[in-house]
């Protein structure tokens, strides 16, 4: 498996997906409840065959990334060719950047000794889902990349 198996509600949601998805490779309904009764290992393999396209598919149209930590933030815009970061790190100890206040504070004080921004590109390794799916794996989140193309807007001048 390349990536991670969808959880039950996940599989729940891509019901009609998963039946296309058999569709495809001549799997109906009848054969599919027979495979079930009859050949887990083929079940599983299905399974997770499954879960690889669709996390394919998602990671192929993911365009930003975001982690929050409590004294950094971490801006990822992923190109085709590399992925481009923005790290934010906050001075303040007693300032939690996961929570309304922090946020703000970047919005308000971003480029102040109160922050240290860095910038830097990198290609893909070993390859462009795969990276991705890492760096989600660490507790990033798809996001619509408002954050990081304003502050590159910024530092870029």
């Amino acid at each position: 498996m390349k990536y991670l198996r969808l959880s039950r509600p996940q599989f729940e949601e891509l019901a009609d997906e998963f039946a296309k998805f058999l569709a495809v490779q001549s799997i109906d309904k009848q054969q599919w409840d027979e495979i079930k009764a009859n050949n887990s290992a083929e079940v599983e393999r299905q399974l997770d065959n499954f879960s690889d396209f669709i996390w394919d598919g998602v990671l192929s149209n993911t365009a930003f990334l975001e982690h929050f930590t409590k004294s950094i933030v971490f801006l990822f815009k992923c190109s085709e060719e590399n992925i481009q970061a923005i790290v934010i790190k906050c001075a303040d100890p007693n300032l939690d950047l996961t929570t309304a206040k922090g946020v703000n504070a970047i919005s308000d004080s971003l480029f102040t000794d109160l922050f240290e921004i860095q910038s830097g590109a990198k290609n893909y390794t070993p390859d462009r889902n795969t990276a991705i799916f890492e760096i989600i794996k660490q507790g990033a989140f798809i996001s619509d990349g408002e954050m990081f193309l304003q502050i590159d807007a910024v530092i870029r001048g």
